[in-house]
């Protein structure tokens, strides 16, 4: 299983930007799907999720209101719309696959997530 995050880039506070997590070797619609984030020095931190079943979608309360976690199963991608982005939103971004048996779970524990990509990465100046 191979997940790989694209997206990031440079933005201004204010902007928006769109990340994808494109999957190889996984459907995507199989697997709960996590959104995380890390900066230098710190723990890798929850962002947004989506269940299995894709009905329930959870996010971190830092970024409730502004970013929307969905999928596109035609193009086997899990996308993250962020908008209104600031300067502490900038980090590096991982998607992540829970491949549980509950169609409505969404774990915020990084170790509950057994496939990993490779972060994109996101700065937002001031």
């Amino acid at each position: 299983v191979q997940l790989q995050a694209s997206g990031g880039g440079l933005v201004q506070a204010g902007d928006s930007l769109s990340l994808s997590c494109a999957a190889s070797r996984v459907t995507l619609s199989s697997v709960a799907v996590g959104w995380f984030r890390q900066v230098p020095g710190k723990e890798r931190e929850f962002v947004a999720g989506i269940s299995l079943s894709g009905r329930n979608k959870d996010y971190a309360d830092s970024v409730k209101g502004r970013f929307t976690i969905s999928r596109d199963n035609a193009k086997n991608t899990v996308n993250l719309q962020m908008n209104s982005l600031n300067t502490e939103d900038t980090a590096v971004y991982y998607c992540a696959a829970d491949r549980t048996f509950s169609t409505l779970r969404i774990s915020v524990n990084k170790n509950n997530y057994q496939y990993w990509g490779r972060g994109t990465e996101l700065t937002v100046s001031s």
